[in-house]
């Protein structure tokens, strides 16, 4: 184990060099908090310091959450993996499927079978997201709103989204998109209550995650931590909203829709007491939901090896031969491939990374914990040109350092 001084100085190096405002890690392992470092500010402005209780945005650590109250679910028989989703959500019944990703909306063939809650678990529904693609379903996906603060009420978001034709036959494979948000409200449905109603009865409370949520009530924004990203220097800035209109200045009090994919806020201490669920038995004194039998369903890699090395993101790989992907989590199948910023470490870790900065992981081969967050708010053009990495950079660095042993 690095010494605690030593760690703080590699992660306080992104901060002095102005790639990150501040940020927030842990380290748990054999049981106990082993280290945890807070560097910068989470308010350069007003000189407020990262601390351990800082409210972050997590982005898509939303969707492990979400998938596990799914699966709550699914242990009392309330759906089964292979049910059409379309019992829930009519919206879905008859669905369509473009041609070619870059088509005329107007040219799609009959889905060959109905969208299954799998499907939606594994990222196999063929829904994606707007922003990751151009022509007319790009566009089309705008009729959504906001991808967490949509002006869209629940049932206006599935109707819409039930209207619009996927870009793959359900099943077939791994497109990254909007399956973790149609779950959780699927969720909602299912259990006639708002799905944070859900998740803090489900999940937040059961594990003591007393900050986490859709919201930051009032007495908890001194804890908010700013959103910080870039501006046309590449110099790092104080932001309003998060990259491509995907959140508002601030939440309106009735707005309903909630992304269960991406919005939630949380704190290290409380994605602590989530994540080592993952350890099972391995991880003394926690609380650990899910029976044995589920954990290891969600845990394991549920991709062929073609739907691995055919899944991209932004053009890029997103598995390769290191990872595959269970259910709402990567799964590291080959530690010496895997690279750290989806999570690495023996084999059966799993983790998965935020847009915004944040990154977790759970080893079960060695009960560790490992956490990171931050505010990274970069554009796609930003990322395209290389501005706002220093993130992953600071990732890497801290997977290195923390691990136990180096791989």
């Amino acid at each position: 184990m690095i010494a605690r001084d030593s760690l703080a100085a590699a992660l306080q190096a992104f901060v002095d060099d102005g790639s990150l405002a501040g940020l927030a890690a842990r380290v748990w392992r054999d049981g106990e908090e082993e280290q945890t470092i807070c560097v910068g500010w989470r308010d350069i402005e007003a000189a407020l310091p990262v601390r351990s209780d800082t409210l972050f945005r997590i982005a898509s650590l939303s969707k492990p959450v979400t998938s596990a109250a799914a699966l709550l679910l699914w242990e009392e028989g309330k759906f089964a993996l292979t049910d059409p989703i379309a019992r829930w959500v009519p919206e879905f019944s008859t669905m369509r499927v473009l041609r070619s990703v870059t088509g005329p909306l107007n040219e799609t063939d009959a889905s060959q079978r109905p969208i299954t809650f799998e499907d939606l678990l594994t990222h196999r529904s063929g829904l994606t997201h707007g922003d990751f693609h151009s022509g007319p379903i790009a566009k089309a996906y705008d009729a959504l709103g906001g991808a967490i603060d949509s002006h869209l009420s629940p049932d206006e978001w599935i109707r819409v989204l039930g209207s619009l034709p996927l870009i793959d036959q359900p099943g077939r494979g791994f497109y990254y998109g909007h399956s973790t948000d149609l779950l959780g409200l699927l969720i909602a449905r299912i259990e006639d209550a708002p799905l944070g109603d859900v998740l803090a009865q489900r999940i937040f409370r059961p594990l003591g995650m007393q900050d986490t949520g859709f919201t930051v009530p009032y007495a908890k924004l001194a804890r908010r931590a700013k959103l910080y990203g870039f501006d046309e220097s590449d110099r790092l800035v104080a932001r309003l909203t998060t990259p491509g209109g995907a959140t508002l200045a601030e939440r309106p009090q009735d707005m309903t829709f909630v992304s269960g994919g991406q919005g939630l806020w949380s704190t290290l201490d409380d994605y602590c007491c989530f994540a080592r669920m993952f350890l099972g038995a391995g991880s003394a004194n926690a609380v650990i939901l899910l029976r044995p039998e589920t954990l290891a369903l969600m845990t394991s890699n549920r991709l062929t090896p073609s739907q691995r090395s055919a899944a991209k993101l932004l053009g890029s790989p997103i598995f390769a031969t290191g990872h595959g992907f269970g259910m709402g989590v990567a799964v590291v199948l080959d530690p010496k491939t895997a690279p750290a910023y989806r999570c690495r470490g023996g084999v059966g870790t799993v983790g998965w990374p935020g847009a915004y900065g944040s990154w977790w992981q759970a080893d079960p081969t060695d009960n560790s914990v490992m956490i990171l967050f931050a505010h990274n708010m970069m554009d796609l053009e930003q990322l395209s040109r290389g501005v706002g990495l220093g993130v992953y950079a600071a990732i890497e660095k801290f997977h290195a350092l923390a691990s136990a042993v180096p791989i």
